[in-house]
């Protein structure tokens, strides 16, 4: 049907429906395709599940729920992108794990309802954290995104003797070799100058706390080396770790810790663990490659609701069974830390990020994609240019028989 006559059949229904009624079409836009006005979201919040999402209704500085706009693509769970009446401010769920996340914000990136080439992406939900560097509550801004499970696995029980872990890099003969087969969403490096803004602005707010979160991490201050898990939450600049597995424990931290510094050249520092980010942030390069989205624009927050491992004394499983003790607190910690990064962004467009904040770091993928020389891994495969959307054959994979000692 062609646009005008659309228009008129709307507004002609809306005419004579009633007044209860007529309210349903309050937020109605004539489909993008048809060369109709897009929305141009200066912050776009991406949240995992619905508690993250939902906590960012009803908050008094802005109302993403004044427009609800259903997107081809996204979770089924989670169909709508929420914005601000101006579009200033949008906000979705993906749905939970990395397949989730990628095809939502493939989606979104697609999605003929958006123009996001200026818009900053503040990826914020909830974490698991490292005692050694946080807290429940603790509110954490990444540099670096790890897909530390991208790797080959044995049963820790059928391990060769000599391996510290049961996982070890593609392509790789031991847990310490660096991976010789690459599928390019191992490592992404975001905007240091961005994170450093970002965590500025969160700083000024203070962050919840509550009981059940003082008593649970006060068992960590029983070991020197977990004092960080011992003390109020705080804001903190440390990476992140994805994988679709929620694993727990000493041993399984121990080697991801590891897996983070090796894929990163000692570069990244392992803090939170989730099972998103690195879908999210393969789906945004992607729609940077296709000058949709501008990569220099994102945020990787995370606040925490977990310990990835146990105080001393404590099991592995009696840990993960306590089931977030910090959750409450991590969700609330979104907003709070949250909103001041996002009505940053809107207070200071014209001033500040309207053009951009300029990065003085290596922003990308472990490919070199977009162009430049990344900093970790084996360097740009593209020769310090941006990639071209040809078919290539795999270049990053050397492999040979597998031996080991035992």
């Amino acid at each position: 049907m062609h646009a005008a006559v659309w228009s008129l059949v709307v507004h002609t229904l809306v005419s004579i429906l009633p007044k209860a009624n007529a309210a349903l079409f309050s937020s109605w836009r004539e489909p993008a395709e048809h060369g109709s006005h897009k929305i141009s979201p200066k912050v776009f919040i991406i949240s995992m599940f619905d508690d993250e999402g939902s906590v960012w209704f009803g908050i008094p500085q802005f109302n993403v729920l004044e427009q609800n706009i259903t997107v081809p693509g996204f979770s089924p769970l989670f169909s709508q992108a929420h914005c601000t009446q101006d579009g200033s401010i949008c906000q979705l769920v993906t749905g939970e794990a990395e397949i989730n996340a990628a095809s939502t914000i493939s989606a979104l990136v697609h999605s003929p309802a958006f123009d996001l080439t200026r818009t900053y992406f503040l990826i914020a939900g909830i974490a698991g954290i490292s005692p050694k560097l946080g807290t429940l509550g603790s509110v954490t801004f990444a540099r670096f995104g790890v897909q530390v499970a991208l790797q080959y696995e044995f049963d820790a029980r059928e391990k060769p003797k000599n391996f510290s872990t049961g996982y070890v890099p593609q392509g790789s003969y031991a847990p310490s070799q660096f991976p010789q087969e690459l599928y390019g969403t191992e490592v992404f490096e975001v905007n240091e100058d961005l994170r450093q803004a970002a965590i500025k602005m969160a700083k000024t707010v203070k962050l919840f706390d509550d009981a059940p979160s003082k008593q649970y991490r006060a068992n960590y201050a029983r070991s020197p080396e977990f004092a960080p898990g011992s003390q109020p939450p705080s804001v903190i600049a440390c990476d992140t770790a994805t994988s679709d597995v929620f694993w727990t424990g000493n041993l399984l931290a121990a080697a991801f810790e590891n897996t983070t510094r090796l894929f990163t050249n000692g570069s990244a520092t392992y803090c939170t663990t989730q099972q998103e980010d690195n879908g999210t942030l393969e789906a945004l390069l992607r729609g940077a490659l296709a000058a949709r989205v501008d990569f220099a624009r994102v945020i990787i927050m995370r606040t925490a609701s977990d310990f990835d491992r146990p105080f001393p004394g404590q099991s592995a499983a009696a840990n993960l069974f306590a089931m977030s003790p910090g959750f409450d607190v991590s969700i609330k910690n979104i907003v709070a830390a949250g909103v001041p990064v996002v009505t940053g962004i809107v207070d200071g467009w014209d001033a500040v990020f309207e053009r951009g904040v300029k990065p003085s770091n290596y922003v990308g993928d472990i490919f070199g994609s977009l162009g430049g020389e990344p900093d970790f891994g084996p360097g740009s495969i593209f020769g310090n240019r941006r990639a071209r959307i040809v078919p290539r054959k795999r270049s990053m994979r050397r492999r040979s028989g597998f031996v080991h000692s035992d």
